[in-house]
């Protein structure tokens, strides 16, 4: 009777409290395991990922698409690329390094790209001043080159400039000039990247006795330098004035056959748009578009002397062009159009120039030029703001010389290429904005740090890759040496 009514009241009532128990118990189990799992997963997954440098302290100025700065900020670095970029507090956590590098009172940039040089030239700094442009050239450099450019020159004036420009914050070169095998040798063993020109020329110039050697010897080069993880080998015909028509379309048949960069100078001054209206019946610019050379792999110097049809002209065939407003300014070559360029979409970026005719090789001074120039030039304060003159000393840079893709910013995935700067000193305090500060009162001394493709190039302002006690004892050996040549 005891047991019939136990079973009643379980087929009334339900499954017993018993078989409740042991179902309670299997969820626990159940439950339990799977937090377990779920927390192991969590903690492997907050392991923090070992990369090679971190940098973490102070501002982040990315120059990415959307210009991110970030106050606190911490870049990663691991291999030759960029792993990480953004705010520390949401960063610092996820990564670890053997180099951490402490940018409190100082601020992290892109690497600055100098996008027009003559970096053996350093040698020539001072050599002759206050000149025309013809007369500078024809009367003092290309003879002083001729006396005495050889091999051993360009190799003692490039350990100078890449010196000069390490020391100020600048990662990426271009130039133009002789040897350019020996300049990129000297730039990789420094650590730094460079697009180099070999130059074609109609005269005897001290690597080539004529413009056919100057282009086999050009072809070597880049087909030597091709690849190359620094080196972007590239060929320069000198100019429309130095170069014949049928030299700057073999320099341009060339560039398309080994995809290489050409670099050239471009209505760069008033004389040459006379010599070339003369000799051709047409400006600079329409000269060289009749001619088939202008193209998405041009890189075209100074662009002074244009118009806005010019311009147009340039944005269409995809050239980048490289404004020199210091080096412009004392030859009194006139002054590029740069807002109009920028406002028409055209890729512009800053450069020295040879030192020879700067008479030196700062990008921190050419964006301070560059933003004041243009403002008294047009009348117009707004124009070319310091946030812009940034942009052309990195990402429009970048753009301008076509690598964009691989510098010039400071995202996740590009080349590991930049900078530290102190920003805490009385030169520029009080710092209100960081693009202003930078521009207007930061000096190529301030710069504390480079990373160029991975690797500390400079590290508290010691540079790692070059003998500075050497650099100026073989620089003051080719003082006497050139003074002497002169007099001759």
């Amino acid at each position: 009777m005891k047991i019939r009514l136990e079973k009643n009241m379980m087929r009334k009532n339900g499954p017993s409290a018993l078989v409740l128990r042991w179902v309670a118990l299997a969820l626990v189990v159940v439950l339990v395991a799977g937090i377990q799992m779920l927390s192991g997963a969590a903690v492997a997954g907050t392991a923090p990922e070992p990369v090679d440098i971190i940098l973490r302290g102070g501002p982040v100025v990315t120059m990415d698409g959307d210009r991110h700065l970030y106050e606190n900020g911490l870049v990663a670095i691991k291999g030759d690329r960029i792993v990480a970029v953004g705010d520390a507090r949401e960063l610092a956590a996820r990564y670890k390094a053997k180099t951490v590098i402490d940018t409190t009172g100082k601020a992290v940039l892109p690497g600055l790209i100098n996008t027009h040089t003559h970096v053996p030239m350093a040698l020539f700094r001072g050599v002759a001043d206050d000149l025309m442009l013809q007369e500078w050239l024809t009367k003092y450099i290309f003879p002083a080159e001729a006396k005495n450019v050889n091999r051993e020159f360009v190799r003692a004036g490039t350990r100078l400039g890449c010196l000069e420009m390490i020391q100020g914050g600048t990662t990426c070169y271009v130039d133009m000039y002789y040897f350019e095998d020996e300049i990129a040798a000297v730039t990789e063993a420094a650590g730094m990247r460079a697009v180099l020109g070999e130059t074609v020329i109609d005269f005897p110039v001290p690597d080539a006795k004529t413009p056919q050697e100057g282009l086999a010897y050009a072809e070597n080069f880049i087909k030597k330098y091709k690849g190359n993880a620094l080196i972007t080998p590239a060929i320069a015909p000198h100019a429309p004035y130095t170069c014949s028509p049928d030299l700057l379309k073999a320099a341009k048949a060339l560039s398309d056959k080994l995809e290489s960069p050409l670099v050239t100078h471009l209505a760069e001054d008033y004389s040459e748009v006379g010599i070339i209206t003369e000799r051709y019946k047409a400006r600079p610019v329409e000269h060289v578009e009749k001619l088939g050379i202008l193209g998405p792999r041009t890189i075209a110097a100074h662009v002074i002397q244009v118009t806005p049809e010019e311009i147009q002209i340039l944005k269409n065939r995809g050239v980048g062009v490289a404004h020199n407003p210091q080096s412009n300014m004392k030859l009194a070559a006139g002054v590029c159009p740069v807002p109009q360029m920028l406002k028409a979409g055209l890729a512009v970026g800053l450069g020295t120039d040879g030192a020879a005719s700067n008479n030196d090789l700062s990008m921190f001074e050419e964006m301070d030029s560059a933003a004041k120039l243009h403002k008294e030039f047009s009348k117009d304060p707004t124009v070319v703001n310091a946030r812009e003159a940034l942009e052309m000393a990195t990402i429009r840079g970048a753009q301008a010389i076509h690598l964009d893709k691989e510098i010039g910013s400071l995202e996740t995935g590009k080349r590991a290429d930049l900078i530290v700067v102190d920003i805490d000193t009385p030169h520029q305090w009080p710092v209100y904005n960081l693009y202003s500060t930078l521009v207007y009162a930061t000096k190529a001394g301030d710069v504390t740090t480079s990373i160029i493709n991975g690797k500390i190039v400079m590290r508290d302002r010691k540079v790692l890759t070059l003998n500075v006690p050497a650099i100026k004892a073989e620089t003051l050996k080719y003082r006497t040496q050139i003074l002497e040549s002169l007099k001759k």
